[in-house]
């Protein structure tokens, strides 16, 4: 696994993409996001963000590349959906991924404690491990970073109940973050278009991931019907 310089490096200025399908979805399938891995990469990718081992382990077999990893599991007590317990951080760690991503909410966990109990206990059991948190507001991303925290992303601008209706991308969380934190800045959230994805980096973000633009045909395709029946 590369060390986390080479990780960063590998990642400033590019793009990363999310090749991921969720069970009720068309292209849930390991092998499917596998070549939809070794598509992007042939594409130019620089990394991939990735949810569960299994679609992590076929993902490996088809790129060298970067994985930021996830594993989205719904808890019926909690809104935190990714990587949202040390059994999820434990299994991840286990295959072996650059980074891990989890949600760096203020949102109660299914545990009931908020980011701030646990992110500690997971840096003290991981050390070395680099972490992204997947933040919705720029105090959370303030948060992360006092925390400790590897890599900020604003992933969850739009998707928390207190930041429903937020613009998307958050250009404005985006140029903040860049400006104030001495972190890797990922841009990750609602990006459609290169032009919004180069307008993220004029902000001065490190790298950005886009997902469902690149990886999700049947969304794609609604957006152009949307479009057409305006």
């Amino acid at each position: 696994m590369k060390s986390k310089t080479d990780v960063f490096s590998l990642l400033k200025g590019k793009l990363v993409v999310s090749c991921q399908a969720l069970p009720e979805e068309p292209l849930h399938s390991p092998f499917i996001m596998g070549r939809m891995a070794y598509a992007a990469m042939l594409g130019g990718a620089a990394g991939i963000r990735a949810n569960s081992v299994e679609d992590i382990q076929e993902i490996k077999k088809n790129v060298d590349l970067p994985i930021i990893g996830i594993i989205k599991e719904v808890y019926e007590n909690s809104a935190v959906f990714i990587t949202p317990t040390m059994k999820e951080i434990d299994a991840l760690c286990a295959e072996g991924v650059e980074i891990i991503a989890l949600d760096a909410t203020k949102r109660i966990r299914p545990d009931g404690k908020t980011i701030s109990e646990v992110f500690p206990l997971i840096r003290e059991k991981y050390p070395n491990q680099l972490f992204m948190a997947d933040c919705s507001t720029y105090e959370e991303a303030k948060e992360a970073y006092a925390l400790g925290f590897d890599c900020l992303g604003t992933t969850l601008s739009g998707y928390t109940e207190y930041t429903e209706g937020t613009t998307l991308p958050n250009f404005g969380m985006l140029e903040r973050l860049a400006k104030d934190f001495p972190l890797p800045i990922i841009a990750e959230g609602g990006i459609w278009t290169p032009e919004q994805c180069k307008h993220a980096f004029e902000l001065g973000v490190d790298a950005a991931v886009v997902g469902t633009a690149i990886t999700r045909p049947m969304d794609i395709t609604k957006r152009f019907i949307r479009e057409m029946n305006k």
